[in-house]
Parts: structure tokens; sequence; C-alpha cells
């Protein structure tokens, strides 16, 4: 079989898998609670019969073809989970669950590998292709914990994807370097002394000092850091104080950090917590800084994207791939490829017409244009098939 011959074969596919993935979308999971869809998914692996190990990392799955001959372990990733988003799009196959959706289609990834897997399972191959169906990606954890429990043992390359639902169905990107940003946490805890809201002079105040806190975090982006080089620090959330005329006794903040560089990366722990803490300590209050480092830079490895570009342009054409553009969305993917060359790329999953106008993802009006599933699952099939024949 040739690659280009893939796609049709994926085409063959397709009802079977938009109603598993159809399946997956009515009854989400969230992070580390996909018990129900690792099952659905060792239901249809056990009758592919490929050998495979389950809980890895929490819900995980690792299910190995094998070829007749020695050769390269090509990994093929796809997430599970679910988002804690009420769902508002009308579907007939709506979650079923409040307050729980897939609203960055790891459904349509799930199905997306196991189509791949489908159309790999009767190929003559020269090694062995490892397919990850990974639990806990929303919450930066799943690839960690899969890594640690030998998910990666023996593996020379790895590839994914992701759905992009303002690029449209049909379409791919790719990007050789970072191609997506890092993900870190942070948590500050400010304590200062309460007292009447009328007479501030006896207290101290962590709301007042909680905001200068805020604004002053904005300097690193605007003159500690390099125009070129992209960062964001953005405060996600901030709570104190329950009546209008009491200064409370504690500010807490939560935020993320997004950089999209590694060495940008390390030296923002520093600026943060020489600014909260001076700044706190102008403000008269006690500042408690939790830096939480969660996923790194996504950096593709030039050969692997060289690879998926050649695959893409052999099976449907040059003119249905662009150069993605960078964003500092986050991927625990980037874990796999600190370890391992790999590539991961996005696959057009928006309207035919105007999809640059679709709701994006993590919105509870995102919808994903199904026909994207077959040919990623196509694509897929091809990148493994074409490194091990």
């Amino acid at each position: 079989m040739t690659l280009s011959s893939l796609v049709q074969t994926g085409k063959q596919l397709e009802a079977e898998l938009i109603a598993f993935r159809r399946d997956l979308h009515r009854f989400p999971e969230l992070s580390l609670q996909e018990s129900e869809t690792a099952a659905k998914v060792a239901k249809e692996l056990q009758q592919l019969g490929l050998e495979f190990q389950m809980e890895v990392g929490g819900f995980g799955i690792v299910a190995e073809l094998k070829g007749d001959e020695p050769g390269p372990v090509i990994a093929l990733r796809a997430d599970m989970d679910a988002l804690p988003i009420q769902e508002e799009t009308g579907l007939e196959f709506a979650s079923a669950r409040p307050n729980i959706m897939h609203a960055c289609g790891h459904d349509a990834h799930t199905a997306i590998l196991l189509g791949a897997a489908k159309l790999l399972v009767d190929k003559k191959i020269k090694g062995t292709v490892r397919f990850l169906f990974q639990s806990a990606e929303e919450i930066n954890a799943g690839a960690k914990a899969m890594i640690e429990q030998g998910a990666l043992d023996g593996v020379d390359e790895i590839y994914g994807l992701h759905n992009l639902p303002t690029l449209a169905a049909g379409m791919t990107a790719t990007r050789y370097g970072s191609l997506m940003g890092s993900v870190d946490r942070i948590e500050i805890h400010l304590e200062g002394r309460g007292g009447h809201g009328a007479i501030p002079n006896q207290s101290i105040d962590p709301v007042v000092c909680a905001s200068a806190i805020i604004m002053a975090l904005q300097s690193i982006v605007s003159r500690e850091v390099s125009p070129f080089d992209p960062v964001v620090v953005t405060i996600g959330s901030i709570q104190s104080g329950e009546a209008n005329n009491v200064i409370p006794h504690y500010a807490t903040m939560t935020g993320t950090i997004r950089t999209f560089d590694a060495r940008v990366q390390e030296q923002m722990p520093e600026r943060i917590e020489r600014i909260v803490k001076q700044i706190a300590e102008g403000y008269q209050c006690k500042a408690k800084l939790t830096y939480i480092q969660q996923t790194p830079v996504l950096v593709n490895h030039d050969v692997c994207v060289r690879h998926v570009e050649e695959v893409i342009d052999y099976t449907i054409g040059s003119e249905r791939r662009i150069v993605a553009d960078p964003t500092l969305a986050g991927e625990d993917f980037s874990v796999y490829l600190q370890h391992v060359p790999g590539c991961f790329f996005w696959l057009g999953s928006g309207p035919e017409v105007d999809a640059d106008q679709a709701f994006g993802l993590h919105h509870p009006k995102y919808e994903l244009n199904e026909q994207c599933i077959p040919l990623g699952s196509s694509l897929l099939a091809a990148i493994a098939l074409q490194r091990l024949t």
C-alpha cells in the first residue's frame, strides 16, 4: 500500500471513527478520571489484537504494533481528557455531563489515534509503532507520569497532532523549532493587617498591595525581557475579603507565566519573586510566592518536521500545508520532545469557509469539523509507516 492510498482507506473508516468520537464527546471525563474513556479504547485495541498496558500515568494506555523485522520504535500520541466547561453547542451528541466538555477536541484526538492503529495493524513494518493514549494533558501531568512509567523506553521518535478549529478541515500547519509556549503557575499569598474600611491608617491593606503587584509584574514583559522574546504574565484570580467595609487580613492570587524560549523561562522565577517580595515590603505586607514549573517550551526537531512535511506533501499535497503561527498556549507533548526527537503539528478542524471566525479551543461553543478525523488518522499512520518501511 502506498502512503497516498492510506487517505482513501482512512476515508472508509470515517463513519465508525466519528461514531466513536461522538460517544466520547457525549460522556467526557476530566483529567485523571478517564476510566470509561480508557475502557472504550481498550476494547477497540483488543479487537485489533494489539498488546497494551492500561493505567499508565493515570488512565493512560500504551499499545504496541510489532513488525516481523527489527527496526526503530515510532511513538504516536493522543490525549483523552476533557475540560470543566459547560457545553453550549446544542449538538445532538453534546455532553451529557454538567460542566464537563470536550472543548479541546481530545475526543477527536483519541479517535484519530485509534484510526491510525486500525490503518497500520495489517501493514508490513520493520520495527514497532507505539500508541500512547494519554490522560491528564489539561493539567500538565499526563506526559510526565507516562514517561516516569516507561512509555518512552526504547522510543526513537514521537509524533502527535492537535486539531485547530480556526484552520479549515483538510489543512495542516507545521513549524520548525518552537511551536508552543512553556506553562508555569504562580501562587501569591499576601498577609496584611485587617481592620475597619473607614480607618485604613490602622490597617495594612493587602488588596492595595495586590493591585500594585499585578501592575508591576507587567513591567517584566515591557521592560525586562527583549521585545523579540514573547512572554505573557497573567494574574487569573485574586481573592480577598468578603465585606465592602472591611480591610481584609489576606489576599491570594494565582497566575500563569508563558514564554517561548527555555532561557527566558529559567529567568522568570527570580524576576517574579523579586517584584512580589519587594513590592510587598514597600506596602508593609508579608508575601509568599510559590512558583510551579509545569511544562517546557514545545520545540520540534528539524529532521522530524521535515519528515512530517514530506508525508503531508506526498499524501495530500503541499497546498494543504501552511507554516504554523507561534502560540503561547501550552501542550505537555513538549515533555516528550525533551526526551526523544519528534514533531507536533496542527490539523485543521474548522469550517471550510471563514474558519478564522470559528470559536476557538476551550470555548463552550467550540465545534469540531469531523471531516478532519479520518484525515488525521491517515496522516499519523503514514508518518509511522514511512519511518518503518
